[in-house]
Protein backbone atom coordinates (compact mmCIF):
# COMPACT_ATOMS: atom_id res chain seq x y z
CA UNK A 1 0.00 0.00 0.00
CA UNK A 2 1.34 3.45 -1.07
CA UNK A 3 1.95 5.90 2.03
CA UNK A 4 -0.13 8.33 1.91
CA UNK A 5 1.12 12.11 2.46
CA UNK A 6 -0.07 15.55 3.88
CA UNK A 7 0.50 19.32 3.91
CA UNK A 8 -0.36 21.69 6.47
CA UNK A 9 -2.98 24.08 6.16
CA UNK A 10 -0.04 26.64 7.82
CA UNK A 11 1.94 25.71 4.47
CA UNK A 12 -1.47 26.49 2.38
CA UNK A 13 -2.34 29.57 3.60
CA UNK A 14 1.41 30.71 3.31
CA UNK A 15 1.52 29.60 -0.53
CA UNK A 16 -2.37 31.72 -1.25
CA UNK A 17 -1.69 34.26 1.05
CA UNK A 18 -5.06 33.05 2.58
CA UNK A 19 -6.73 35.21 5.37
CA UNK A 20 -7.63 33.21 8.83
CA UNK A 21 -11.38 33.46 9.69
CA UNK A 22 -11.29 30.74 12.06
CA UNK A 23 -9.11 27.41 13.12
CA UNK A 24 -9.84 25.13 15.74
CA UNK A 25 -6.01 24.46 16.16
CA UNK A 26 -2.37 25.57 15.18
CA UNK A 27 -2.59 25.85 11.65
CA UNK A 28 0.58 23.94 11.54
CA UNK A 29 -1.67 20.78 13.26
CA UNK A 30 -4.55 21.04 10.44
CA UNK A 31 -3.67 18.71 7.72
CA UNK A 32 -5.00 18.20 4.20
CA UNK A 33 -4.17 14.95 2.62
CA UNK A 34 -6.31 15.07 -0.52
CA UNK A 35 -5.66 16.49 -4.02
CA UNK A 36 -9.28 16.84 -5.00
CA UNK A 37 -11.51 19.61 -3.94
CA UNK A 38 -15.04 20.43 -3.93
CA UNK A 39 -17.79 23.50 -4.80
CA UNK A 40 -20.11 21.95 -2.35
CA UNK A 41 -23.44 23.38 -3.81
CA UNK A 42 -25.11 20.03 -4.07
CA UNK A 43 -24.47 19.24 -0.54
CA UNK A 44 -26.08 23.07 0.69
CA UNK A 45 -28.79 21.84 -1.55
CA UNK A 46 -29.32 18.63 1.28
CA UNK A 47 -27.31 16.16 -1.33
CA UNK A 48 -24.57 14.11 0.74
CA UNK A 49 -24.37 10.98 -1.29
CA UNK A 50 -20.56 10.63 -2.19
CA UNK A 51 -19.31 13.84 0.23
CA UNK A 52 -15.95 13.73 0.68
CA UNK A 53 -15.14 15.55 4.05
CA UNK A 54 -11.05 14.98 3.17
CA UNK A 55 -11.51 17.64 0.84
CA UNK A 56 -10.88 21.21 0.60
CA UNK A 57 -14.59 23.02 0.13
CA UNK A 58 -14.47 26.21 -2.08
CA UNK A 59 -17.54 28.49 -1.54
CA UNK A 60 -17.55 31.42 -4.44
CA UNK A 61 -20.60 33.56 -5.14
CA UNK A 62 -23.36 30.96 -6.35
CA UNK A 63 -23.22 29.16 -2.58
CA UNK A 64 -23.17 32.23 -0.92
CA UNK A 65 -26.54 34.09 -2.85
CA UNK A 66 -28.15 30.54 -2.42
CA UNK A 67 -27.96 30.27 1.25
CA UNK A 68 -28.33 33.84 1.70
CA UNK A 69 -31.54 33.69 -0.21
CA UNK A 70 -33.12 31.01 2.46
CA UNK A 71 -35.18 31.62 5.42
CA UNK A 72 -33.17 32.22 8.77
CA UNK A 73 -33.67 28.77 10.01
CA UNK A 74 -33.89 26.71 6.95
CA UNK A 75 -30.50 28.56 5.90
CA UNK A 76 -29.24 27.43 9.17
CA UNK A 77 -30.04 24.00 9.68
CA UNK A 78 -28.34 23.50 6.14
CA UNK A 79 -25.45 25.31 6.97
CA UNK A 80 -25.12 23.29 10.25
CA UNK A 81 -26.22 19.91 8.16
CA UNK A 82 -22.70 20.80 6.01
CA UNK A 83 -20.71 21.76 8.27
CA UNK A 84 -21.84 18.46 10.78
CA UNK A 85 -19.96 16.35 8.17
CA UNK A 86 -16.76 17.91 9.13
CA UNK A 87 -14.91 18.88 5.94
CA UNK A 88 -10.95 19.52 6.02
CA UNK A 89 -11.11 22.75 5.25
CA UNK A 90 -13.29 25.68 3.96
CA UNK A 91 -12.13 28.54 1.71
CA UNK A 92 -14.44 31.83 1.08
CA UNK A 93 -13.34 32.97 -2.25
CA UNK A 94 -13.49 36.68 -3.28
CA UNK A 95 -13.64 37.98 -0.39
CA UNK A 96 -17.02 36.98 0.63
CA UNK A 97 -18.54 37.80 3.77
CA UNK A 98 -18.49 35.15 6.20
CA UNK A 99 -22.37 34.82 7.36
CA UNK A 100 -23.01 34.26 11.68
CA UNK A 101 -24.33 30.91 10.47
CA UNK A 102 -20.92 29.52 9.20
CA UNK A 103 -18.67 30.82 11.84
CA UNK A 104 -21.07 29.38 14.31
CA UNK A 105 -21.10 26.27 12.67
CA UNK A 106 -17.12 25.96 12.47
CA UNK A 107 -16.76 26.33 16.02
CA UNK A 108 -19.46 23.94 16.87
CA UNK A 109 -17.96 21.29 14.99
CA UNK A 110 -13.94 22.59 15.37
CA UNK A 111 -13.82 23.16 11.11
CA UNK A 112 -11.40 25.46 9.76
CA UNK A 113 -12.59 28.53 8.13
CA UNK A 114 -9.77 30.70 5.63
CA UNK A 115 -10.83 33.39 2.92
CA UNK A 116 -9.08 34.64 -0.09
CA UNK A 117 -9.60 37.67 -2.30
CA UNK A 118 -9.37 35.38 -5.16
CA UNK A 119 -12.36 34.03 -7.70
CA UNK A 120 -12.62 30.53 -7.30
CA UNK A 121 -11.64 29.33 -10.72
CA UNK A 122 -8.46 30.71 -10.92
CA UNK A 123 -7.99 30.06 -7.15
CA UNK A 124 -9.45 26.23 -7.89
CA UNK A 125 -6.19 25.81 -10.52
CA UNK A 126 -3.78 26.80 -8.69
CA UNK A 127 -4.52 24.89 -5.33
CA UNK A 128 -5.38 21.80 -7.51
CA UNK A 129 -1.72 22.41 -8.89
CA UNK A 130 0.36 22.79 -5.41
CA UNK A 131 -1.83 19.90 -3.72
CA UNK A 132 -0.82 17.84 -6.86
CA UNK A 133 2.58 18.57 -6.14
CA UNK A 134 2.35 18.44 -2.59
CA UNK A 135 0.77 15.17 -1.86
CA UNK A 136 2.27 13.38 -5.00
CA UNK A 137 3.84 9.78 -4.65
CA UNK A 138 7.48 10.22 -4.02
CA UNK A 139 10.88 8.28 -3.54
CA UNK A 140 14.33 9.16 -3.57
CA UNK A 141 17.01 8.45 -5.37
CA UNK A 142 20.93 8.43 -5.09
CA UNK A 143 22.20 10.54 -8.47
CA UNK A 144 22.72 14.26 -9.71
CA UNK A 145 19.64 16.28 -11.00
CA UNK A 146 20.45 19.31 -13.40
CA UNK A 147 18.63 21.25 -16.21
CA UNK A 148 20.54 21.11 -19.44
CA UNK A 149 18.78 23.42 -22.29
CA UNK A 150 15.30 23.48 -21.10
CA UNK A 151 15.58 19.38 -20.23
CA UNK A 152 15.81 17.58 -17.05
CA UNK A 153 18.55 15.37 -16.70
CA UNK A 154 18.51 12.66 -14.38
CA UNK A 155 22.37 11.27 -13.65
CA UNK A 156 22.47 8.18 -11.82
CA UNK A 157 25.49 6.16 -11.92
CA UNK A 158 27.73 4.16 -8.65
CA UNK A 159 29.24 6.58 -6.35
CA UNK A 160 32.69 7.40 -7.36
CA UNK A 161 31.78 7.34 -10.97
CA UNK A 162 32.04 11.57 -11.75
CA UNK A 163 28.36 12.64 -11.48
CA UNK A 164 29.02 15.56 -8.94
CA UNK A 165 32.04 16.88 -10.86
CA UNK A 166 30.13 16.45 -14.15
CA UNK A 167 27.31 18.35 -12.94
CA UNK A 168 29.92 20.95 -11.77
CA UNK A 169 31.34 21.36 -15.68
CA UNK A 170 27.93 21.70 -16.65
CA UNK A 171 27.21 24.67 -14.24
CA UNK A 172 29.83 26.72 -14.92
CA UNK A 173 29.05 26.41 -19.08
CA UNK A 174 25.35 27.97 -18.14
CA UNK A 175 23.10 25.11 -16.97
CA UNK A 176 21.55 24.54 -13.84
CA UNK A 177 22.08 22.40 -10.40
CA UNK A 178 18.80 21.19 -8.70
CA UNK A 179 19.63 18.44 -6.70
CA UNK A 180 23.28 16.81 -6.15
CA UNK A 181 23.43 13.18 -3.78
CA UNK A 182 19.69 12.97 -3.42
CA UNK A 183 16.88 13.58 -5.63
CA UNK A 184 13.42 13.56 -4.42
CA UNK A 185 11.18 12.40 -7.11
CA UNK A 186 7.61 13.25 -6.80
CA UNK A 187 4.90 11.79 -9.23
CA UNK A 188 2.70 14.82 -10.26
CA UNK A 189 0.41 13.83 -13.01
CA UNK A 190 -0.18 10.34 -14.93
CA UNK A 191 2.29 11.79 -17.25
CA UNK A 192 5.05 13.81 -15.02
CA UNK A 193 7.99 13.53 -12.46
CA UNK A 194 9.19 16.37 -11.07
CA UNK A 195 12.44 16.28 -8.94
CA UNK A 196 13.85 18.60 -6.64
CA UNK A 197 16.42 18.33 -3.18
CA UNK A 198 15.38 17.60 0.15
CA UNK A 199 15.89 20.97 2.23
CA UNK A 200 18.40 20.09 4.19
CA UNK A 201 21.22 19.84 0.92
CA UNK A 202 19.69 22.26 -1.14
CA UNK A 203 22.53 23.67 -3.17
CA UNK A 204 25.23 21.62 -1.74
CA UNK A 205 27.78 19.51 -3.23
CA UNK A 206 30.26 17.20 -2.70
CA UNK A 207 33.19 17.04 -4.47
CA UNK A 208 35.71 13.73 -3.77
CA UNK A 209 39.37 16.31 -2.77
CA UNK A 210 37.55 19.21 -2.35
CA UNK A 211 35.19 18.80 0.17
CA UNK A 212 30.99 20.43 0.68
CA UNK A 213 30.66 23.48 -1.68
CA UNK A 214 27.88 25.69 -1.91
CA UNK A 215 26.71 25.88 -5.95
CA UNK A 216 24.14 28.61 -5.70
CA UNK A 217 27.25 30.74 -3.32
CA UNK A 218 29.96 29.98 -5.53
CA UNK A 219 28.07 30.17 -8.95
CA UNK A 220 25.29 32.69 -7.99
CA UNK A 221 21.62 32.65 -8.02
CA UNK A 222 21.53 31.76 -11.79
CA UNK A 223 23.25 28.54 -11.55
CA UNK A 224 20.77 26.66 -9.65
CA UNK A 225 16.90 25.62 -9.67
CA UNK A 226 14.66 24.35 -7.42
CA UNK A 227 12.41 21.91 -9.37
CA UNK A 228 12.62 20.67 -12.31
CA UNK A 229 10.40 17.89 -15.07
CA UNK A 230 12.48 14.83 -15.19
CA UNK A 231 12.85 14.35 -19.15
CA UNK A 232 15.82 11.91 -19.79
CA UNK A 233 17.59 9.97 -17.48
CA UNK A 234 21.08 9.11 -18.20
CA UNK A 235 23.34 6.39 -16.48
CA UNK A 236 26.84 6.78 -15.82
CA UNK A 237 28.99 3.95 -15.51
CA UNK A 238 32.72 2.73 -16.14
CA UNK A 239 33.16 1.53 -19.69
CA UNK A 240 33.58 -1.93 -20.20
CA UNK A 241 35.15 -3.40 -23.24
CA UNK A 242 33.12 -5.91 -22.98
CA UNK A 243 29.73 -4.51 -23.74
CA UNK A 244 28.29 -3.45 -26.58
CA UNK A 245 26.92 0.82 -26.28
CA UNK A 246 24.61 2.08 -28.71
CA UNK A 247 26.22 3.39 -31.20
CA UNK A 248 22.92 4.11 -33.42
CA UNK A 249 20.16 5.67 -30.92
CA UNK A 250 17.53 3.93 -32.74
CA UNK A 251 16.21 2.19 -30.21
CA UNK A 252 14.32 4.05 -27.34
CA UNK A 253 15.51 2.94 -23.91
CA UNK A 254 13.46 3.83 -20.31
CA UNK A 255 13.86 3.39 -16.73
CA UNK A 256 10.70 3.30 -14.88
CA UNK A 257 10.27 5.13 -11.75
CA UNK A 258 7.03 5.41 -10.21
CA UNK A 259 5.49 3.49 -12.58
CA UNK A 260 6.32 5.76 -15.56
CA UNK A 261 8.83 4.90 -18.19
CA UNK A 262 11.82 7.79 -18.76
CA UNK A 263 13.69 8.11 -21.88
CA UNK A 264 17.00 6.66 -20.62
CA UNK A 265 20.74 6.46 -21.64
CA UNK A 266 23.37 4.21 -21.01
CA UNK A 267 27.00 6.84 -21.21
CA UNK A 268 30.16 4.81 -20.58
CA UNK A 269 32.56 7.31 -18.35
CA UNK A 270 36.20 6.33 -19.32
CA UNK A 271 38.94 8.80 -19.32
CA UNK A 272 39.28 11.66 -22.02
CA UNK A 273 35.60 11.58 -22.86
CA UNK A 274 34.09 15.47 -21.92
CA UNK A 275 30.71 14.14 -20.08
CA UNK A 276 29.61 17.60 -20.22
CA UNK A 277 29.48 17.84 -23.89
CA UNK A 278 28.26 14.45 -24.10
CA UNK A 279 25.27 15.53 -21.73
CA UNK A 280 24.45 18.88 -23.72
CA UNK A 281 24.22 16.64 -26.71
CA UNK A 282 22.23 14.09 -25.34
CA UNK A 283 19.60 16.96 -23.75
CA UNK A 284 19.35 18.66 -27.29
CA UNK A 285 19.19 15.48 -28.91
CA UNK A 286 16.25 14.61 -27.04
CA UNK A 287 14.38 17.52 -27.20
CA UNK A 288 15.13 17.51 -31.19
CA UNK A 289 13.24 14.06 -31.39
CA UNK A 290 9.83 15.28 -29.02
CA UNK A 291 9.54 17.88 -31.61
CA UNK A 292 9.46 15.31 -34.33
CA UNK A 293 12.76 14.58 -35.75
CA UNK A 294 15.40 11.54 -35.42
CA UNK A 295 18.74 12.02 -36.73
CA UNK A 296 19.42 8.06 -36.48
CA UNK A 297 16.23 7.57 -38.72
CA UNK A 298 17.37 9.77 -41.33
CA UNK A 299 20.50 8.38 -41.64
CA UNK A 300 18.95 5.02 -42.25
CA UNK A 301 16.68 6.49 -44.46
CA UNK A 302 19.40 8.16 -46.56
CA UNK A 303 21.59 4.76 -46.39
CA UNK A 304 18.04 2.63 -47.34
CA UNK A 305 19.18 0.47 -44.17
CA UNK A 306 15.31 1.65 -42.54
CA UNK A 307 13.72 -1.28 -43.41
CA UNK A 308 16.48 -4.03 -42.42
CA UNK A 309 15.93 -2.56 -38.44
CA UNK A 310 12.14 -2.90 -38.65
Amino acid sequence: MSKQYFVSVAKIMQEFSLEEIYLPDKAENIMVGSANINRPGLQLSGFYKFFDSTRIQILGLGEIAYISELDPEERKMKVDKFFSQLPVLVVFTRNNDVLPEFLESAKKYNVPIVRTSAEPSAFMASLISYLNVELAPRITRHGVFVEVYGEGILLLGESGVGKSETAIELVKRGHRLIADDAVEIRRVSSKTLVGSSPDNIRHFMELRGVGIINARRLFGMGSVKLTEKIDMVLNLEDWDPEKAYDRVGIDRETTNILGLDITSMTIPVSPGRNLAVIIEIAAMNNRQKKMGYNAAEELLENLGLQNDIQ
